[in-house]
């Protein structure tokens, strides 16, 4: 198994850290544009392998995508991130032209390929892998819902006083503050639902804090987080490479799922060998069909600004 990670900044690099601690994959490539970036972060990062126990290879690379050939899964990171005050739908200008020159350049070296995309805004970044280039649908997943998933259950535990292997949560719709769609009534804790420990007005403030939980980061760091986001993509690879069959909120091009057409999205998936092995339409709520309604307008006017 090798994985490609392009883009070898605080989010790239934890990501490749993370895949080589769980020792899956044979080699990891980190890819950047900045000379000698990667190459440092690479060998900084194979130092720790005899202190982490593995035996992850990790290359670094600057620009040079023959490194990459063969890759099963390719990370797109590469991006500028987010500033304080700055919306995710801002950086569609810039990101958008970055995006296109790395995937094509991914494919013409690994063209059987899978694809996932971490670029904000990322659901439009997704969108447009799927419009400029000719992979199958299943093959290009952007990340998204598996974090945002991961920053809700944080807040569920700590609302609960549980701790957060007790706790199962999903959040669906677009990866942006106003997209997100934290299911809190299909919120649990070791199966028994959230409402039954936590009043109302609790619940919706974790779905406030969850819907803010990047920008609260952004705030405090004074950059995008790098240590969850990098996690997220690390635990989508494994279920790929394991072919775990394992659910994850990801960004899928709809066909009529969830009664959405022509856009990426967070739905529930299953990933496996094959990228995208099924689209899982779980029941919603007239509320909750409402909230996705609404968070898939607000992705497909993002993707009306794109230069397809």
């Amino acid at each position: 198994m090798k994985v490609t990670v392009v883009g070898a900044g605080a989010v790239g690099a934890s990501c490749a850290e993370y895949i080589a601690i769980k020792d899956f994959a044979s080699e990891v490539v980190l890819l950047d544009i900045k000379e000698g970036y990667a190459e440092g972060k690479a060998m900084d990062l194979m130092q720790t392998a005899s202190l982490n126990g593995f035996d992850t290879k990790i290359v670094g690379s600057t620009n040079d995508y023959s490194k990459t050939a063969g890759s099963d899964v390719c990370v797109i990171t590469s991006g500028i991130p987010r500033k304080p005050g700055m919306t995710r739908e801002e950086l569609i200008g810039i990101n958008a032209g970055i995006v296109k020159t790395v995937s094509a350049s991914l494919i013409e070296h690994s063209p059987n390929t899978i694809i996932i995309v971490v670029s904000n805004p990322m659901d439009t970044m997704t969108y447009l892998v799927h419009k400029a280039t000719n992979l199958p649908k299943n093959r290009i997943i952007g990340m998204g819902g598996a974090l945002d998933s991961a920053r809700f259950k944080y807040r569920l535990a700590e609302a609960l006083g549980a701790p957060i292997s007790d706790v199962d949560g999903m959040v669906i719709g677009g990866h942006s503050d106003k997209g997100m769609v934290p299911l809190i009534g299909k919120a649990a804790r070791n199966s028994v639902k959230v409402s039954e420990f936590l009043s109302e007005e609790r619940m919706d403030q974790v779905v406030q804090d969850t819907k803010v939980g990047g920008a609260t980061l952004t705030g405090l760091l004074g950059t995008s987080a790098w240590y969850a986001p990098g996690a997220a993509v690390s635990a989508m690879v494994q279920a790929i490479a394991c072919d775990t069959k394992k659910i994850f909120p990801c960004s899928a091009l709809l066909d009529g799922e969830f009664g959405l057409n022509d856009l990426s999205i967070g739905v529930p998936c299953v990933l496996g060998a094959n990228g995208i092995e099924k689209i899982v339409e779980i029941s919603l709520t007239d509320a909750e069909k409402a909230k996705l309604a609404e968070s898939a307008e607000g992705v497909q006017k993002t993707n009306g600004l794109l230069d397809l």
